[in-house]
């Protein structure tokens, strides 16, 4: 039988996801684990995306474990630095570190019956073998670019936001932006300033309302140091808020109403220095059904004289800039891409077997789906973060990964004292996707294209309800499970 002493566990990815499977696992005595980091950093999304202006679109008092709160975040909406600091300090404080493989990149990973372990294919060489395997790999962490003719002939310099080149000096240049997502709406005020020249190909307008950001003075610090309740109250005010726009979505059309009239008034406010702006920015489909962005310094950057707004779809990219649909060449010196990431490609490009060599992306051909988004049938003692449908359209993804760190250790807890692998039900987890995706296919998010949906439309991102109801709802039930026979051993008899 395994012991807690004696179970192997191995995490893939050091972001939020797979800290808090760490934390979690470790609090619950197991401590034979490693975790596969292909960077030499923490951080995740948050040590990768280090454009002009990153920041979270969350609150920061919300958006960090409930465990460890910080009372020392320096904004209301933390940027990019102070996030991958709070990172940084939470597995050095949690004893995390120590576990942590950097440089190790996986590049596959195949169950083996007669041993009930997972081979873990690394970059580094000799293989590691484990009796549990977490992704934590999550949803944002591979760059998107849109499928246009042309786009490797272009002799300037190009590069993703998610991997921005600072040694790109784009003072006085002609800089095209592609694509108008959570990601340009924060660096687009920022390089407006510097450039010459900025022209934003925008296919889709996102709705944009006020964000309520502040800095936090010595003296915010001071309060929520030595009054820790004022901290508690801050988190659970925004998670009111954020919740809040989950549930305009699922639940209340008149809320939804309120959002909208607030972002069409926001969004007027800010571009009426510029006649027409405001027409092409506002959105042409339901609130909602795009995730909601928050700035206050995006539209008053696109109203500036150097700032051109092309709606036109764009035809093709030459070496000197690019052609929209109605032929106009936009010459450009720069092309900075912000169009998002794969979301919806779970856990590629590593090649993952089951005992029969079936590969889980062969048994996700027509999308991605996993029980409360961790297990998959077929593939025993293995787990996710941030799987299939736990993404949320409204509130924070750390309340999620909490939820889903407390199924982890809860699952692991029983293997050890079973002795043997498990794997989810096929008819627990089908009858468990056809409610998730019956209830999407009526939800706000399947009416119009987002990185949410696939290409034929169905949504294997989003979560369909509240928070709330995913933390009540994903709970580890050893009944939704079956043991898996070990062919090379016997289990043990209780």
């Amino acid at each position: 039988m395994e012991t807690v002493e004696s179970l192997s566990i191995a995490i893939i990815g050091t972001g939020f996801g797979g800290l808090a499977a760490a934390i979690g696992l470790k609090t619950r005595g197991f401590h034979d684990i490693v975790i596969l980091e292909k960077a030499d950093d923490v951080g995740g999304v948050w040590r990768e995306n280090t454009y002009p202006g990153a920041a979270c679109d969350v609150p920061s008092p919300f958006y960090s474990y409930s465990f460890e709160p910080n009372p020392r975040w320096p904004h209301r909406f933390s940027r990019q630095p102070a996030i991958l600091d709070y990172i940084r300090t939470v597995a050095d404080k949690y004893d995390v570190s120590r576990h942590i493989r950097f440089g190790t990149e996986v590049l596959g990973l195949t169950y083996d019956a007669a041993t009930g372990k997972w081979t873990v294919a690394l970059s580094t060489g000799a293989p590691l073998v484990v009796d549990v395997l977490v992704s934590a790999v999550g949803q944002l962490s591979r760059p998107a670019f849109a499928d246009i003719p042309g786009r490797n002939l272009f002799t300037g310099e190009s590069f993703h936001s998610a991997q921005w080149d600072h040694d790109v000096d784009l003072t006085g240049k002609r800089v095209a932006v592609i694509g108008t997502g959570a990601s340009s709406i924060q660096f687009v005020p920022q390089i407006q300033q510097q450039v010459a020249e900025l022209v934003l190909f925008q296919r889709s307008a996102p709705y944009v309302i006020p964000r309520f950001d502040r800095e936090f003075s010595p003296r915010h610090h001071r309060v929520f140091e030595t009054v820790p309740a004022t901290e508690l109250a801050e988190r659970a005010t925004w998670y009111g808020v954020v919740e809040g726009l989950s549930i305009a979505w699922v639940y209340s059309k008149p809320l939804s109403r309120v959002l909208k009239r607030l972002s069409k008034w926001h969004m007027r406010r800010q571009t009426k220095s510029k006649p027409g702006l405001f027409e092409k920015v506002w959105p042409d489909y339901p609130i909602g059904c795009k995730r909601i962005l928050f700035s206050n310094d995006y539209l008053p950057a696109l109203a500036q004289p150097n700032v051109d707004v092309v709606t036109e779809r764009i035809r093709e990219i030459t070496p000197g800039g690019i052609v929209a649909e109605d032929g106009h060449v936009h010459n450009v010196d720069v092309i900075v891409w912000g169009t998002g990431f794969k979301a919806t490609e779970f856990l590629e490009p590593m090649s993952i077997k089951r005992a029969d060599g079936r590969r889980l992306t062969d048994e996700w051909s027509g999308g991605a789906h996993a029980y409360y988004g961790m297990t998959v049938p077929g593939f025993p003692n293995l787990l996710n973060m941030y799987g299939p449908n736990t993404n949320t359209g409204g509130g924070s993804i750390i309340y999620f990964l909490e939820s889903q760190a407390a199924y982890l250790a809860d699952y692991v807890t029983h293997i050890a004292a079973t002795g043997t692998p498990l794997q989810v039900r096929p008819d627990v987890e089908r009858s468990y996707d056809e409610r998730v995706q019956q209830e999407l296919r009526g939800s706000v998010w399947s009416q119009c294209t987002s990185w949410y949906r696939q290409a034929d439309g169905r949504i294997t991102t989003n979560w369909p309800w509240l928070g709330v109801q995913y933390r009540r709802q994903a709970k580890f039930r050893p009944s939704d499970y079956e043991s898996v026979s070990v062919t090379g051993r016997l289990p043990e008899l209780r």
